[in-house]
């Protein structure tokens, strides 16, 4: 039987993790960015990278690797780029900080780079693309992460799985969004299978010989992930190192501590976030006219046998946003374990995160209609 037996308002959601990070000894306003991001990724869909994540992050406080009482500070910046040290904070709030410092930078100079480096775990880089979408503009968003992922001719780690995200905006359609491991899947979703005891799929691993395996239960001590087609992955991953731990003075490559394993060090990701001013180039509105049209263009392609649709990158989660918001989300099993067990590491009771519809209160449809 599933673990969440009702859905959960995004509403509700976010305020449980408010109360979470407030009780873990957490300002309100950095609890806020961080429940905002966590929770719209759950709305998209992203489980693996949503609320789920928040536990190893409040314990990676405890052990050290975060200091959540740390504010990122700017160290550098000129017309178009900015520098910012997370000093090991909570790694989204620094990540807002710097993707809104490279929206308003673009502003003037038509494109502008905003990197972090000391910060951790920042979610899904797509959130943070989204961010410059939502202000017309064309957003990226990249990360390294401790070497988990094996290259060609590699038995055992060399590079993280490196997202890569992108947004652009839209007229009447969708925004399109990309958010992607560098990697054949991302890691949090081998944890999550791991996490309830059920196999991976072939492709996804190799064992400690560099040989493929469906057995999750040693990983990460044990094994690496493949990248993503082959050569192609590990390029567009190393490209990522280099945009991030490189170009922003911070860790990389086997120099990045683990934000939620291994020797207990101080975090030490790097992120680096892109703002393109659309209406430097042309006016926003034919842009998204242009947009518009390309999209349904893709859309309307011809099928496949036994396809009935085409979808855009970010268009599924942007339904799921919908219904999310309307109706709520039925969290996965794996959320609900995490969630319960942040719970039960900070004394509060899960059935909060279903607000007052734990005791019985209507729902939204049925206080509006």
């Amino acid at each position: 039987m599933p673990l969440c037996v009702k859905p959960v308002r995004p509403d509700d959601l976010h305020a449980f993790c408010v109360e979470a990070m407030l009780k873990a000894g957490m300002d309100r306003a950095d609890a806020d960015i961080t429940a905002e991001v966590l929770v719209a990724t759950d709305t998209w869909g992203t489980y693996t990278h949503g609320t789920k994540q928040l536990r190893p992050l409040l314990q990676s406080y405890r052990d050290g690797r975060m200091d959540l009482h740390a504010k990122p500070e700017l160290v550098g910046q000129g017309a178009s780029w900015a520098t910012f040290d997370g000093h090991h904070s909570m790694p989204m709030p620094a990540s807002v900080l710097a993707m809104t410092a490279a929206i308003d930078k673009a502003h003037q100079t038509g494109i502008a780079v905003a990197t972090v480096r000391n910060s951790g775990h920042y979610g899904a880089a797509g959130y943070y693309a989204h961010l410059a979408a939502r202000q017309d503009m064309i957003g990226l968003s990249f990360t390294n992460v401790d070497p988990c992922m094996a290259v060609p001719g590699s038995r055992g780690p060399v590079l993280g799985t490196n997202p890569i995200a992108y947004a652009v905006p839209a007229g009447d359609e969708p925004p399109v969004m990309l958010d992607i491991a560098t990697s054949v899947v991302a890691a949090s979703k081998v944890f999550a299978l791991r996490d309830v005891g059920k196999p991976i799929p072939d492709g996804w691993l190799v064992n400690a010989d560099g040989l493929p395996t469906t057995d999750p239960t040693g990983y990460p001590a044990v094994g690496a992930l493949l990248p993503m087609a082959a050569h192609k992955g590990y390029g567009l991953a190393l490209m990522v190192e280099i945009l991030t731990g490189v170009l922003s003075g911070g860790a990389f490559g086997n120099g990045i501590s683990s934000w939620g394993g291994g020797p207990v060090a101080p975090v030490s990701q790097s992120h680096t976030f892109i703002a393109i001013h659309i209406a430097a180039f042309e006016p926003v509105a034919d842009f998204k006219r242009r947009m518009d049209e390309l999209t349904r263009q893709i859309r309307s392609a011809p099928k496949a046998k036994g396809s009935d649709r085409i979808y855009l990158p970010g268009e599924m989660e942007h339904e799921s946003r919908q219904r999310a918001i309307e109706d709520g989300m039925a969290l996965p099993d794996h959320v609900m374990l995490r969630l319960q067990g942040m719970a039960e590491d900070l004394g509060l009771d899960l059935i909060r995160i279903y607000g007052q519809h734990a005791a019985g209160g209507a729902t939204r449809k049925e206080r509006h209609g």
